[in-house]
C-alpha cells in the first residue's frame, strides 16, 4: 500500500469510521494510480480501516485498473445496472452494517449520496474526506516535485512555441492551436488547463479566453498555459509585446507587475505567511496606483489539480512550509487599454523557494 493511502487508511481508524468514500477521481489517482473521468458514470473508491480498499468502475475499465498496477479489489459494473446496488453489495462483503462513513464533502453530488443512504439507511456521516485530503497533499513529496519539475519543463517548451506561432494577422486561437499541436508532437497529449492567448485590449479580461481576434504588431499578448505531465500540472504566464513598441501605459504596468511578481517570488521561505505574501505583491501595485485592477488572489495551489489548498491571499495566514507548491501570479487589468500576468509556480525550500518554469520574465518584444 503507498504511503497516501496508508495514511488514509490510518486516518479512517483513527476517526472511528467503518469506510470512508472517495469519489474525486483526481483524488482516486492520487491514492491508487489509476485515472478516469468517469464522465456520467460512477468511479469511487472506498477505504476501510482494517481491509484493503475496493476500487469501484464502470467495468469498461476494468483492464485499465489493472493495467495501472491497482493491487487490490477491483469490481465493476454494466452501463444497464444500478451502480449504487452493486457498491452496496461489495461492500457489505467487507463489513456488514457501515454506519459511520467519511465522505468527500466538497465533491459528492446530492444524487450520489442520496443513493448511498438508500442503500445504506442507518448510515451517518460525521467525517469530510476533503479536509483530510486537503492536508494530505499540501506538503508533496520529493517524487512529486519531480513530476511537476517535468512539468515545469514541458511548459517552457510550450511557451517558445506559442512565441514563435505570432506573426502579424494571426488569431489567438491560431496560437493555441500550434502550441498545442507543438507539445502533442513531442508527446504531451494533455494540457492542464485550456491554454490561454489574449493580445491587446483581450488580456484585460482576467478570466477570457482566446478568441478570433487577430493580433497586432504593438500589442502585449498574454499566455497562460501548462502541461499534464503523468497527472501533476504546471500552470504559467507570460506575457511579451509584439512587432514593436507598446504604448507607455501598456509597458508602465508591465513593469509594476513584474516588480510585484519578481519581489513576491524572492520574499518566500518558511514561516512566511501566505496573506504577507499576497500583500509584498500588493502593496507594491497599490502603490503603483494599480490596486483596484489587480482584482484576484495572489495564487493557488497546484499539484495534481491546477487549484489546490492553499490559497495566497488576505486572509490566509497559513505559513508557508517546505514542499508547499503554489502559484505567484499578480496581474493588473485595465478596461479598454491592456492586462498583464506574469505567473510562476513554485515549490517552497529549506531556505526560499524553486520555480517550475524558467521562461525569461523581462520585458520582451517578440
Amino acid at each position: 500500500m503507498n504511503q497516501h493511502l496508508q495514511e488514509l487508511q490510518a486516518w479512517v481508524a483513527k476517526q472511528g469510521l467503518d469506510v470512508a468514500y472517495v469519489s474525486n477521481f483526481t483524488n482516486i489517482n492520487y491514492y491508487t494510480g489509476f485515472f478516469s473521468d468517469p464522465e456520467e458514470r460512477i468511479t469511487g473508491l472506498f477505504v476501510f480501516p482494517d481491509h484493503d480498499p475496493l476500487l469501484f468502475v464502470p467495468a469498461l475499465s476494468l483492464e485499465a485498473v489493472k493495467k495501472a498496477g491497482w493491487p487490490y479489489a477491483a469490481a465493476g459494473y454494466l452501463d444497464h445496472e444500478d451502480p449504487f446496488a452493486r457498491i452496496g453489495d461489495e461492500i457489505r462483503q467487507i463489513t456488514p452494517q457501515p454506519r459511520l462513513w467519511g465522505i468527500e464533502k466538497d465533491d459528492l453530488a446530492v444524487y450520489k449520496f442520496e443513493a448511498i443512504t438508500r442503500q445504506f439507511p442507518q448510515a451517518s456521516f460525521p467525517a469530510d474526506v476533503s479536509r483530510f485530503v486537503e492536508g494530505q497533499k499540501l506538503i508533496k513529496t520529493p517524487e512529486e516535485i519531480a513530476q511537476m519539475v517535468t512539468a515545469g519543463q514541458q511548459a517552457d517548451r510550450a511557451f517558445a512555441a506559442g512565441f514563435k506561432a505570432l506573426r502579424a494577422g494571426i488569431t489567438e486561437q491560431a496560437v493555441v492551436a500550434e502550441i498545442e499541436y507543438a507539445m502533442m508532437k513531442e508527446g504531451v497529449m494533455n494540457m492542464s488547463f485550456d491554454t490561454i492567448v489574449q493580445a491587446g485590449v483581450d488580456a484585460a479580461d482576467p478570466h477570457g479566453g482566446p478568441e478570433g481576434t487577430q493580433i497586432q504588431p504593438g500589442e502585449l499578448v498574454l499566455f497562460d498555459l501548462g502541461t499534464d505531465n503523468h497527472g501533476y500540472m504546471s500552470d504559467a504566464t507570460r506575457t511579451v509585446a509584439f512587432g514593436g513598441e507598446v504604448s507607455a501605459k501598456a509597458k508602465e504596468i508591465y513593469d509594476v507587475c513584474l516588480e510585484a511578481q519578481l519581489t513576491a517570488q524572492a520574499a518566500v521561505r518558511p514561516g512566511l505567511q501566505a496573506s504577507a505574501l499576497d500583500k509584498i505583491a500588493r502593496d507594491i501595485i497599490t502603490k503603483a496606483g494599480y490596486g483596484e485592477y489587480f482584482n484576484h488572489r495572489l495564487g493557488h495551489g497546484i499539484g495534481m489539480s491546477t487549484h489546490e489548498f492553499p490559497s495566497i491571499m488576505a486572509g490566509n495566514d497559513m505559513e508557508l512550509q517546505p514542499g508547499m507548491c503554489f502559484s505567484i501570479e499578480p496581474g493588473i487589468y485595465i478596461p479598454g487599454v491592456a492586462g498583464v500576468r506574469i505567473e510562476d509556480c513554485v515549490h517552497v525550500t529549506a531556505t526560499g523557494c524553486e520555480p517550475f518554469t524558467h521562461t525569461s520574465k523581462a520585458y520582451t518584444t517578440i
